[in-house]
């Protein structure tokens, strides 16, 4: 049981870590995995399945989708607020 919990928290680590340099697709398509595997798992031990088939299959799905309804052809675009810099155009008259 300890050698499992070490390996789903050092799995778990890694996710994390590793998604600092993902772009906007990646990330859709790892939340998107995500929440398709809840729902899977969830909807599968309320109807009667196995949780565990049902999350693969929903967290499949998720993924695919997140990844395929990306805006913009998964170009990055980062919004940052550095000091006192304003968002919007100011035309000098």
């Amino acid at each position: 049981m300890t050698i499992r919990l070490g390996a789903v928290s050092l799995l778990a680590g890694c996710v994390l870590v590793s998604a600092c340099t993902l772009n906007h697709a990646e990330r859709r398509a790892a939340t998107g995995g995500a929440v398709g595997a809840g729902a899977g798992a969830a909807g599968g031990y309320l109807l009667g399945y196995d949780p565990l088939g049902s999350a693969l299959v929903g967290g499949a799905g998720g993924a695919l989708l997140g990844a395929l309804t990306t805006p913009d052809s998964g170009r990055e675009v980062h919004h940052h607020h550095h000091g006192k810099k304003k968002w919007w155009r100011q035309d000098d008259d």
